[in-house]
């Protein structure tokens, strides 16, 4: 009699689940070094979805980063709901053991309320990020608003720079700091905008607050059909993604490109180069943005192109090289 088989190989391990908000967080942090060991980053806190989510990751990324973190709401004064919205925000805030401090700034109604309301808003948050000498003031922005702005810009008009948006870093406008009363002019200098959510969606961070049972308050305004976001978010974005389901990845992708050719210096390109001549290589998106993040980096990459055939790329010093890696095999 043959021996019974054994019990079937256990099956291999792979990812069952998509990355974590924390995960995704983090590796945008470590990849763009939007923080290091020692800064202070103040959280834009409004006690909403994206800003609550973002507040308690970055609470919880504290012991593997080293930064620290204080939080700060501010009211608008437009809607009553908002001293309860930042409750909160001051409530969370407590339990995570973060400095919580809120501003009430004056935002008259009328013309562009949304971009004045904005203006206030980021000149109390230099304000406090100059008295808690931050580096750095961290917003809840995710995927989704960034693609929402580039189709906004689109409708616009805007061109490659006006569609280079929502980066994950960025340096505060120079005169934040000086809008808002008692803040020295220039003492915002040096503190920058950052955006650890962004390779995150929305559907993301809304499993992040419903894992964590965190509470949240939605602004009615995000519904309102008057504004033109609002349309965006609710008709077109959705209506675009029926004819392509990638298409906020597509978005962001653009957008980073742009980003990446807005500060490249004039003129200068990414060279590929076999031995002292160019090299003519089709390369595709992904190619694209994997050569930028590793010169961004500093780091050796090897990239496929067609034909079978790999591209060594090397980052001397202030330099963007593609070295052709001559030990590849020729493709068929």
């Amino acid at each position: 009699m043959s021996p019974s088989p054994g019990p079937p190989p256990p099956p291999r391990r792979g990812r069952s689940h998509p990355p974590s908000l924390i995960r995704l967080a983090e590796r945008l942090i470590r990849d763009e070094r939007l923080l290091a060991r020692g800064d202070v980053v103040l959280c834009a806190c409004s006690g909403g979805p994206d800003s609550t989510a973002l507040l308690h990751v970055l609470a919880l990324l504290r012991r593997r980063i080293g930064h620290e973190v204080v939080a700060h709401g501010v009211d608008h004064g437009l809607r009553p709901a908002a001293a309860a919205e930042l409750a909160i925000a001051r409530d969370l805030a407590e339990r995570l053991g973060v400095p919580y401090a809120s501003t009430r700034v004056d935002v008259a109604p009328g013309a562009n309320l949304q971009a004045r309301a904005r203006a206030a808003r980021f000149a109390a948050l230099a304000a406090a990020s100059a008295a808690h000498g931050a580096r750095a003031i961290a917003t809840g922005h995710t995927a989704d608003d960034r693609a929402e702005t580039v189709l906004l810009r689109l409708l616009r008009g805007a061109g490659p720079r006006g569609l280079a948006v929502l980066p994950p870093r960025a340096p505060l406008w120079p005169d934040a700091g000086a809008a808002c009363s008692g803040v020295e002019p220039g003492s915002a200098a040096g503190v920058e905008l950052i955006r650890p959510l962004l390779l995150a969606r929305r559907a993301d961070v809304l499993a992040h607050l419903s894992r964590h049972h965190l509470a949240f308050a939605e602004d009615p305004s995000n519904g309102d059909p008057r504004f033109t976001r609002v349309r965006v978010r609710r008709e077109l974005l959705p209506l675009l993604e029926d004819l392509s389901p990638a298409i906020v990845e597509h978005l962001c992708a653009l957008s980073d490109m742009l980003v990446a050719s807005r500060d490249r210096p004039s003129g200068v390109e990414p060279a590929v180069l076999n031995g002292s001549e160019p090299l003519s290589v089709p390369l595709g998106r992904a190619q694209r943005l994997a050569i930028e993040r590793a010169r961004k980096l500093g780091r050796p990459l090897r990239v496929r192109v067609r034909g079978g055939g790999e591209i060594a790329l090397g980052f001397p010093e202030e330099s963007s090289v593609l070295i052709k890696d001559k030990s590849v095999r020729r493709g068929a």
